[in-house]
């Protein structure tokens, strides 16, 4: 097993064969007709995906002096689960229309409904039957992570930070929510957001994960390093996440270009871009973001003034910044030569990704 393992396909395929085995095992508890199209949309919801979050969890289990156990891809693709449960909560949150490219979750149950010609309201079923399926894959991401075969004192001792990241991961999404209803704030307001809900359980919780399981305790070298690096490098993430939510080609991070600025997301990159703008610009942003039916030229407007503010240049060097600070510590802490390669890639590709 060579180093570009970490972000080659071969970690996602491994993760995908996991995947895929632990929901056809649930075939038998699922497999009422009726529920045929709950377990259809669940399979092909985990089809896609960067598996960052099993990645990040493998090489910390490695860089703590983990073996190559089968058992830890099994443990670390549970993260996926945990993902593929946000997502479908988020975009049922946000009332998106698409994810990856497909229909998102409650649109798909919404046309179910529709060609099915049932009684009541269509937009109440999909998005029932959204929250319900991922509820669902929350229930199977702790199954899967405690039948993973690792053995049960590891489990036992990184069971606290598997607690506490889906703690902060829902503490998360309930502070998105307060922010787009409040109107936003500052840019601190913004990143204490992006970090719970998104940039601590992308890269920090999963790489903790991996080297309690693997040290089987919580040690200071442990915490530091999942500050100095993990911390750093998930916000770089949700920077670049930010980014891409305003200027991704649709065609790579498969959901309509602006998305994020017709659901009014407050995140960093508009806190900085409102920060800096001038009363006209300020003006353009509050009557232009969060408006659902926004157009090309909307669009185009918020697009320029992210620019011309200077926001989109310093978020460019924020990521440069961050991801320079987390390499740096990776030297400083002990870890396998193998490991520090591995998460050198992967914190590269997961702030200079294009979806």
């Amino acid at each position: 097993m060579t180093t570009s393992f970490a972000v080659t396909e071969a970690l996602r395929a491994a993760v995908d064969d996991r995947l895929q085995e632990f929901v056809d095992r649930q075939r038998p508890l699922v497999g009422a007709p009726e529920l045929a199209p709950l377990l259809s949309a669940a399979k092909d919801f985990l089809a896609g995906g960067k598996r960052l979050r099993p990645a990040f969890c493998y090489w910390g289990w490695r860089g703590a002096g983990g073996d190559q156990d089968p058992a830890i891809l099994t443990a670390a693709a549970s993260l996926e689960l945990l993902q593929a449960s946000a997502l479908i909560h988020d975009d049922v949150m946000d009332a998106s229309d698409l994810r990856r490219g497909l229909p998102s979750a409650h649109r798909r149950f919404e046309a179910l409904h529709e060609a099915s010609g049932w009684l009541g309201s269509a937009r109440q079923f999909g998005e029932g039957a959204a929250v319900l399926l991922g509820n669902l894959l929350l229930v199977w991401s702790g199954e899967m992570w405690r039948t993973s075969g690792l053995p049960p004192e590891a489990l036992a001792a990184a069971q606290p930070v598997h607690d506490h990241m889906r703690t902060e991961l829902m503490c998360g999404q309930y502070l998105d929510l307060l922010e787009q209803a409040q109107g936003g704030g500052t840019f601190d307001s913004a990143l204490r957001v992006a970090l719970h809900k998104s940039g601590k359980y992308s890269v920090e919780q999963p790489l903790r994960l991996g080297l309690v399981l693997a040290a089987r305790e919580r040690s200071e070298w442990i915490d530091r390093l999942c500050v100095d690096y993990g911390h750093k490098v998930g916000i770089a993430f949700q920077l670049r996440d930010d980014l891409l939510g305003v200027f991704g080609d649709p065609v790579e991070t498969g959901k309509p270009a602006g998305d994020d600025l017709r659901e009014g997301k407050r995140t960093m990159l508009v806190a900085r871009t409102v920060a800096a703008a001038s009363p006209a610009q300020a003006e353009d942003v509050r009557r232009l973001l969060g408006d659902p039916e926004l157009d090309d030229e909307g669009l185009a407007r918020l697009r320029q003034i992210i620019e011309d503010t200077g926001a989109l240049a310093a978020s460019e060097e924020m990521i440069k910044q961050y991801l320079y600070d987390a390499l740096g510590a990776l030297d400083h802490a002990p870890l396998t030569p193998d490991a520090r390669e591995a998460l050198t890639e992967l914190a590269v590709a997961a702030t200079s990704r294009r979806s």
